[in-house]
């Protein structure tokens, strides 16, 4: 068996435990992005669509990074932070975060337009880039070190994880959309967002990040150094 056996399942149970926590958070996120955005588009125009664009894409590792803290607080059944609390752990690093965040939509979405296949390696081996930020307080070059390192000898392990998750992804957006056809198309897209933004996302971020502490946990643990008792052959 693999070692991200089992991974949805485990998945999907910590979401389904505590899935109001990570609701709230990247509610409030999502939501201070559209207040931000609504602002830079009515006093700029269409510089400020522009500059809405970019901030639609901080808020989303912005989330990632606050379910990231999360789910390392709640792994032991029980939600010791409080949103406000995880949202001051993730401070120090946001801006690394973000520009890591960006530099890495850049390099996946070049990628992407260079016949896919490139976008989709880069995604798989800068998955952790994030996790790396947060979880181990890496400066932006080091987590993309470091997500390599976690991911080499696991690659296609990794991948086969991102393909399904997009999958669901998809799945639930288009099952979505169809229940939604009924309502006016700017209602319809709204509440789309909404529940893509704020319930779908979050569940994405959990995959990964357990994705992340089940490779981490096949490390080698470094060896103690000996003490001045030790007799060596």
């Amino acid at each position: 068996m693999g070692p991200l056996s089992g991974i949805f399942g485990e998945s999907w149970e910590l979401y389904k435990a505590h899935w109001r926590h990570f609701f709230l958070i990247a509610l409030l996120i999502y939501a201070i992005v559209a207040g931000i955005s609504v602002l830079l588009t009515l006093i700029l125009g269409w510089l400020g669509f522009l500059l809405a664009a970019l901030v639609g894409l901080a808020g989303s590792f912005w989330v990632q990074g606050a379910i990231i803290e999360a789910v390392r607080d709640v792994r032991d059944g029980r939600a010791d932070l409080s949103v406000g609390g995880t949202f001051n752990r993730v401070l120090p690093v946001l801006n690394r975060i973000v520009v890591a965040g960006i530099l890495l939509g850049l390099a996946i979405g070049l990628g992407l337009v260079l016949l896919i296949i490139p976008g989709l390696v880069v995604l798989t081996f800068c998955i952790f880039v994030i996790p790396a930020i947060v979880l181990e307080n890496r400066r932006i070059g080091e987590s993309f070190g470091r997500s390599l390192e976690l991911v080499r000898g696991h690659a296609w392990n990794v991948f086969g994880v991102i393909v399904v998750t997009l999958l669901l992804l998809l799945g639930v957006s288009i099952v979505l959309g169809l229940l939604l056809t009924p309502l006016e198309d700017w209602l319809g897209s709204l509440i789309s967002q909404i529940v893509g933004n704020t319930i779908v996302a979050p569940f994405a971020a959990v995959v990964w990040t357990l994705a992340y502490y089940r490779l981490k946990a096949l490390e080698a643990p470094a060896r103690p150094a000996a003490t001045a008792g030790e007799f060596h052959a």
